[in-house]
């Protein structure tokens, strides 16, 4: 059965961390329809005046954060020791866990491009140990589609296994469709699947999907994507909805009220790092 659109999401303008200017597409009023997914930022500019002011230090409990960064640059620094650079294609993976404080660089380059996700960790792995990896290209296996190509970023398509999430499996693929022809994903049925185009505009299922929208599909066991006139650039993941209570206040996402106020008494005792 073929996935058709269920809700889109279009995104809007907002600044975030020292001052940089992004479109949030996902966010608290969207988590139960889209669980796992929390948020979804999109950034893309080729000015460094919209984004060098970066994220300067600040917390994270209860999730999981994915930046894919297509074009440009992002260093990565934690309380625990961890710095890193991804750019062109690279992914960084952060599990915040019990908590963890880190911040992210975004140096000048041509075009800053790419998405974060927030991933809502189980609510028994809320609280697991906090660590850090990137995802490089000679890690990401790339597959050739009839009509384009697909990037495994996380999971597996079609026997290929690419990185895989230690607390809640996904499939994140990035995938090009060229202008003019059609791709067609298999999906595992029962998984909530959304698709995301970063450049230029598809068809799914005959329904037009605007660049830089969300769109949240039914269920099925595949999905097909058409291109259009310029060659598109489309993000899909795929992942089991937890069908947990969400308790979210900024940085921290948790099940409970009490848990959430825990965490920012911590943070005010300097407790917060276990």
């Amino acid at each position: 059965m073929n996935r058709t659109i269920r809700k889109k999401v279009k995104g809007f303008q907002t600044v975030d961390g020292g001052g940089v200017k992004l479109v949030r597409v996902l966010g608290s009023q969207t988590a139960k329809e889209f669980d796992p997914i929390l948020m979804l930022d999109s950034f893309d500019s080729t000015n460094p005046q919209d984004y060098i002011a970066g994220f300067p230090p600040h917390p994270h409990r209860g999730i999981e954060t994915i930046s894919y960064v297509w074009q440009g640059k992002m260093k990565h620094k934690d309380n625990l020791g961890f710095e890193d650079t991804v750019e062109d294609g690279e992914v960084q993976w952060m599990t915040a866990g019990s908590g963890i404080i880190h911040e992210e660089q975004l140096p000048a380059s041509e075009r800053m491009l790419g998405v974060q996700l927030w991933l809502n960790l189980p609510a028994k792995d809320k609280m697991t140990k906090p660590a850090y990896r990137s995802i490089k290209r000679d890690q990401i296996p790339e597959v050739e589609l009839e009509g384009g190509r697909l990037r495994i970023l996380a999971g597996s398509y079609d026997g290929q296994q690419g990185v895989q999430g230690n607390y809640q499996p996904i499939d994140y693929y990035d995938i090009t469709v060229e202008p003019g022809k059609t791709v067609t994903i298999p999906t595992e049925k029962g998984r909530q699947a959304l698709l995301f185009p970063l450049l230029g505009d598809v068809r799914v299922a005959g329904e037009d999907l605007e660049e830089k929208t969300a769109a949240l599909l039914s269920d099925g066991d595949q999905v097909t994507i058409e291109g259009k006139e310029k060659r598109a650039k489309v993000l899909f993941l795929s992942g089991s909805p937890l069908k947990e209570e969400i308790a979210w206040g900024g940085p921290v996402v948790m099940n409970t009220r009490e848990e959430l106020q825990q965490a920012f008494k911590e943070l005010e005792e300097g407790t917060f790092i276990k």
